[in-house]
């Protein structure tokens, strides 16, 4: 097959590495692709929101099979027109992403089926938004309705942190158009935790595994989100028997109910829970695998990525009981540039990274780089993603970090205590 991957970042990096060992991909391609990159795939620098340019490439080239990675081209209809051309595609159309590019999309599914989620109310006027502040318990959970690269989620702990930071998004537009409409919802305590299942085009739901993120820059899980400093998988203490119920609980309900809008959806499910004393809630769903968390789920993976997501793609995941993954755990870790998720300097000197090889223990995956020279530059916030294997997660842990170890980078970050909640 001829393969394309659509995205440049650090999942693409590792789609890409692994799509690239399955025996049925003859030519792997990527769009925009990076330096990275492009030594595992033919790389062209191609806009991935222009969906013409896209289009004509897939039909010039006669590629097979397309892979999105990233949420804005699923957001921007690019399966929609690939399918048009009878391209085979792996992500869900325009209308199915909605369960990610509209908070308020998904929560009216989950309170139609009274699927367990945060108490909300929705806001498109910030003066009732700040009038309704009066009514809530604090902390709070402002959100803002659309995509915001997992910065839209933002708890407030008194009245005037909430009106700040309503004003900031609904009179500032911090967040531009996505910020229009907004969620305030109760807070819920308890661990974080993501879900991963492919969904194909029968509605035939596969369960992968699961991962825990940590998106906060600082240790001990403070300070502001960012999009994901570093994960593992799976998480210790979900078994076999609560990943059925995420499935019956969760996944069937919002699938069948797209189902019956004649709504098909197909690709990654990925459902972020938080672990309540009254049981798991869900608090958002993305349709795409995660970044960090696809580069420690698909180093676990035994069975053939392109053969699950040409599957999903085609109406036969049935064809497999359960994906067969290593009984180990999956570590990564992210190098940041100092400064993010705020202002950080560009075209960063990172060296030791020539020393490094990869192997079915450890993998650097590259997110924002690019080659001059014989040097490896940074050119954005999230930099490196370092995945390591082991037998136990402290094994894990330790395997990563001495990767990490290895990399000599003066203008880089990174949390030292990914998997703090269960090394203690």
């Amino acid at each position: 097959m001829k393969v394309l991957v659509i995205g440049n970042g650090g999942r693409e990096h590792a789609l890409c590495m692994f799509i690239k060992k399955s025996p049925i991909c003859k030519k792997l391609y990527c769009i925009p692709g990076s330096d990275s990159i492009k030594e595992l795939a033919d790389c062209f620098d191609i806009n991935p929101m222009n969906n013409i340019d896209v289009v004509n490439f897939c039909i010039k080239q006669k590629i097979d099979f397309v892979v999105i990675g990233p949420e804005l081209p699923l957001s921007n209809g690019i399966v929609d027109e690939l399918k048009k051309e009878k391209v085979v595609t792996f992500g869900p159309d325009k209308i199915s992403s909605q369960l990610e590019t509209s908070k308020i999309f998904m929560k009216n599914i989950c309170k139609k089926h009274n699927i367990p989620t945060a108490k909300y109310s929705v806001f498109n006027k910030e003066k009732d938004a700040i009038n309704f502040l009066n009514e809530v318990n604090f902390p709070t959970v402002i959100k803002v309705d659309g995509l915001a690269a997992g910065k839209g989620v933002i708890i407030v702990y008194s009245k005037e942190e909430a009106v700040e930071n309503i004003k900031k998004i609904m009179s500032e537009k911090i967040f531009g158009s996505s910020g229009e409409n907004i969620i305030i919802e109760e807070f819920l305590e308890g661990e974080e935790i993501s879900f991963f299942a492919l969904v194909d085009t029968n509605g035939f739901i596969l369960p992968l595994t699961t991962a825990q993120d940590h998106k906060k820059i600082g240790e001990g899980d403070v300070g502001p989100n960012t999009g994901g400093m570093g994960a593992y998988s799976p998480v210790p203490f979900i078994k076999h028997n609560h990943i059925n119920d995420f499935v019956e609980q969760f996944v069937k309900p919002i699938i069948n109910d797209l189902k019956n809008s004649s709504i098909l959806f197909s690709g990654v499910f990925y459902a972020g829970f938080i672990l309540t004393k009254n049981g798991p809630k869900i608090l958002e769903i993305n349709v795409r695998f995660g970044d960090p968390e696809a580069q420690t789920i698909f180093p676990r993976l035994k069975t053939d990525l392109l053969d699950l997501l040409l599957a999903s793609s085609t109406g036969n995941l049935n064809q497999f009981k359960l994906p067969e993954l290593e009984n180990n755990f999956c570590m990564n870790v992210v190098l940041s540039s100092k400064g993010y998720p705020k202002d950080y300097k560009k075209n960063t000197i990172i060296n030791g990274l020539n020393e490094i090889t990869n192997d079915k223990s450890k993998y650097v995956f590259h997110a924002s780089t690019k080659k001059n020279g014989n040097h490896w530059l940074a050119t954005g916030g999230r930099v490196l993603s370092i995945s390591a294997m082991g037998s136990t997660l402290k094994n894990a842990k330790n395997n990563a970090y001495n990767i990490v170890d290895k990399i000599d980078w003066k203008d880089g970050y990174f949390r030292k205590d990914i998997g703090w909640r269960h090394l203690q």
